[in-house]
């Protein structure tokens, strides 16, 4: 205490304090200067924990009113959160006091931060560490809601020491089952978290204190049903349940199933005038189902400095619509969000189309619930919804945190009158409006076009159609969705289809329907013959007419009955033979003309006989099973026709075959293992077999490479001994035969050679004894000349004189060449 208090001396430097009479003044030390931070946590948390109760809702204006910890108040304001919204100013006081809470509010009403804080707050005021586990679990019903909160929690949560967890479909499932022993919150989708309890042993959620459902309602319907009461039972009832959403569940049943404790309902707009944002402008047009694509175009044409984002039914029809909308060159920015993407192409589109101001997004119903887009100018339902939830959340997503925003309904004909009724029933104010004839621009020609050239497009564009028609089939309210009423033609023209596609499922559909129409119809033909227009009158007297023909038929076959037991002798039923079922007793009286012996495809009635049913290969091997054929089976026989085994497919002792011919239910262990060791023996001697056939192959491959060792031995020798000449081209080719021409002589001849006694007298005169000039500046002339002369064939007996080639060298010399020659030719 003393050294602290020297410190602080030191620090400021200024002398201490005196009293008046002239004594020094003791400092105060704070009251935790020795304490660990531990127990001063615990004495600010309990101061917390003691304001709870004393929150009063009319007197809060920021955060900073309410008893929340330092962390969070500075991670609030550094987000740019200091004034709460009705939904946090009421539901806050009753989450930090542990009850459970059913929060409904108006879209774009701040319901995130109403159940983050809660979080953040419990887990702080219970010390919560990363070795306590899992201690809050955020549910979401899609991918995108889930980003959204945990980037959040990311902001506000930002200097608390907890850990937190994404947990959704398209990532990376071995990286999550790793670290998920160590998260403290988990916000995450329902098959998800699901497949981590089943799956990952490191995941224990023994430990939970809060579970938070954002969008409950569609997370408690029939969509979600069966995997929300499977992670319900793996998570304890002891603890704090959040539900939030614009459109709350009251369903007692759902609540049953989440053992809520006596939940407190806060909603902030019951009692007002609209279920909408009241800054929501709020419209809808009629029009044919083949003027939408023309509507639409024309809506974004006109409407290229505004952010939109459109709804459609199905991701068939989003992917259509952007690849055919990117053709068209719409001069807008465009962007796509459907269910079938990959994840991380989805959390890309999401933050594109949030960080673009003018940009239109085509979007099923993943993005219609909890995602905050900022500064969306148009929502457009190109597509009728669901229901009248469905249409408030689409529409939420502009108009949010009371800023200004635009909704536009397209309705068919059909779904005008039934729709508007249920919009009405929820209190949402809505006006038509009529579209400007001269705005409109068609772009059917440009879409045939691009459809003709081409056929990914053009498939596309028959699945969406199928795709929206499939959709319409499947909805609940036959009031408003009658896929009757639908001219499919022309939406397929609308769509630049030249053919509509066929719609394999409404018309088996259709069939089905006619079937049983026609099957009630022939048990009462004459009840189900009458026009629909006919009274009830009408309809009663022939139902009365029809059941006194049925008692009189009755009547006629006991009478019948009554005569056939009077008279046994005519009719009688043989059971002792077995040839005839029925048998005729003759009696007084002659047959003129033998007739044929009955039999039973006679006395069956044509009605009961059974059709020939067409041969399918289900039945062809139904039938072999019976039989007991194996097909493609190949059995070789040898000469003297007895069937050859393969050892490699068959068992080949007698025991084996024996115990395949049983036809005996289950394995006989004994049995099996003599077969086993029958079998052995006929395996070691296939293999030893296999191995003095190996033993043999090297054999003969080293004696075969022997006797080629010694051919290429003798015929290196050889060739030491006489040198082979065979690689010097034959002067003959080269220099022309001997003899031949008088140029080849006289270039060969040497200078003591005597003149060749073969030549010609005038040639001998003309040269004499001299010798040929071999210089190598003899002129052309003199070689020509010497080219020019021949020479007279040798008379017979006499030899022919060979010349020698003279290379100016000596005979050492030459010898030394050639054999550099011989070196060079066998390396």
């Amino acid at each position: 205490m003393g050294q602290q208090q020297k410190t602080s001396d030191v620090r400021s430097k200024k002398p201490p304090k005196q009293h008046k009479n002239g004594q020094k003044a003791k400092k105060k030390v704070k009251v935790w200067a020795g304490k660990k931070k531990g127990e001063r946590e615990e004495v600010i948390i309990e101061k917390l924990k003691s304001q709870y109760k004393k929150i009063n809702v009319n007197k809060i204006k920021n955060f900073d009113d309410f008893p929340l910890s330092k962390a969070t108040i500075k991670g609030l304001t550094d987000s740019g959160y200091t004034v709460p919204t009705d939904i946090q100013r009421q539901s806050l006081g009753l989450s930090l006091r542990g009850q459970d809470i059913l929060g409904a509010a108006k879209t774009g009403s701040g319901k995130t931060l109403a159940f983050l804080i809660p979080v953040l707050e419990i887990l702080y005021c219970k010390q919560w560490t990363r070795l306590d586990g899992t201690g809050a679990l955020i549910i979401t019903p899609t991918r995108e809601l889930a980003y959204q909160i945990f980037e959040t929690l990311r902001k506000v949560g930002v200097h608390h020491d907890f850990s937190a967890g994404l947990i959704i479909g398209g990532k990376d499932l071995k990286f999550e089952k790793s670290r998920m022993d160590q998260v403290n919150i988990i916000i995450c989708t329902p098959g998800r978290l699901l497949q981590h309890m089943d799956e990952n042993p490191l995941f224990d959620c023994r430990n939970l204190q809060v579970l938070v459902l954002d969008e409950a309602d569609r997370i408690l319907d029939l969509g979600f049903q069966q995997t929300m009461n499977n992670i319900i039972q793996n998570i304890p009832k002891e603890r704090q349940t959040l539900l939030f959403s614009a459109t709350q569940t009251k369903s007692v049943q759902d609540l049953a199933r989440l053992s809520l404790k006596d939940p407190m309902y806060v909603s902030v707009h019951e009692h007002a005038a609209h279920s909408t944002p009241e800054s929501l402008a709020q419209s809808y047009l009629v029009c044919e189902l083949e003027e939408k694509l023309t509507v639409l175009y024309s809506f974004i044409r006109n409407h290229l400095k505004h952010k939109i984002l459109v709804f459609m039914s199905s991701c068939k029809q989003v992917k259509f619509m952007y690849e055919a909308f990117c053709q068209l060159r719409t001069g807008a920015s465009l962007l796509a969000l459907y269910g079938s993407l990959h994840q991380m192409r989805r959390m890309a589109i999401y933050e594109e189309f949030c960080r673009k101001s003018r940009v239109v997004m085509f979007a099923t119903d993943i993005a219609a619930r909890g995602l905050d887009f900022p500064a969306v100018n148009w929502v457009v339902q190109l597509d009728c919804p669901e229901d009248a939830e469905t249409y408030i959340h689409r529409a939420g997503r502009t108009a949010r945190l009371e800023k200004s925003g635009e909704s536009l309904l397209i309705l068919l004909p059909s779904e005008k009158d039934a729709m508007l009724q249920r919009l009405e029933n929820r209190k949402i104010p809505i006006k038509e409006i009529k579209v400007n004839p001269e705005k409109l621009q068609n772009p059917n020609r440009k879409l045939e076009a691009f459809l003709a050239q081409s056929p990914d497009l053009k498939e596309s564009a028959q699945r969406a159609f199928v795709s929206y028609v499939k959709s319409v089939f499947l909805m609940k309210d036959k009031k408003v969705f009658d896929v009757k009423a639908l001219d499919t033609d022309a939406y397929a023209r609308s769509l630049g289809l030249a053919v509509p596609p066929r719609i394999r499922f409404l018309q088996r559909k259709l069939q089905q329907e006619k079937n049983k129409k026609d099957q009630r119809t022939e048990s009462n033909p004459d009840i189900f013959s009458s026009d629909d227009s006919e009274d009830d009158d009408v309809l009663k007297s022939k139902k009365r007419n029809h059941e006194i023909v049925n008692k009189i038929a009755q009547q006629e076959k006991n009478k019948k009955d009554q005569w056939t037991e009077s008279n046994p002798d005519i009719f009688s039923l043989d059971d002792s033979e077995d040839d005839d079922v029925l048998k005729l007793k003759r009696r007084n009286h002659e047959i003129v003309n033998e007739i044929a012996p009955l039999t039973e495809e006679d006395l069956v009635k044509p009605e009961s006989r059974k059709k020939s049913q067409p041969l399918t290969k289900a039945a062809v091997a139904k039938k072999f099973l019976r039989k007991k054929i194996q097909v493609n089976k190949k059995v070789v026989f040898d000469e003297s026709g007895e069937v050859v085994l393969d050892p490699k497919s068959q068992k080949m002792s007698a025991l084996a075959q024996e115990y395949d011919g049983e036809d005996v239910g289950g394995i006989d262990i004994e049995k099996a293992k003599a077969v086993m060791k029958e079998e052995d023996q006929y395996d070691k001697q296939r293999f030893r077999e296999k191995i003095r056939a190996k033993h043999r192959e090297e054999k003969k491959k080293a004696k075969l490479k022997k006797e080629q060792e010694a051919e290429q031995d003798d015929f290196s020798s050889s060739d030491e001994s006489t040198p082979d000449l065979s690689w010097l081209p034959d002067p003959d080719k080269i220099y022309g035969e001997r003899g031949s021409d008088e140029e080849s002589v006289e270039f060969y001849k040497k200078e003591d050679d005597p003149v060749n006694p073969s030549e010609s007298g005038s040639d001998t005169q003309e040269k004499g004894n001299k010798n040929v000039d071999r210089s190598p500046k003899r002129t052309k002339r003199k070689l020509k000349k010497q080219i020019g002369k021949k020479v007279k064939k040798p008379r017979s007996g006499e030899e022919e004189s060979f010349a020698t080639l003279d290379t100016g060298l000596s005979l050492q010399e030459d010898e030394e060449l050639a054999l550099k020659f011989l070196r060079s030719s066998r390396t």
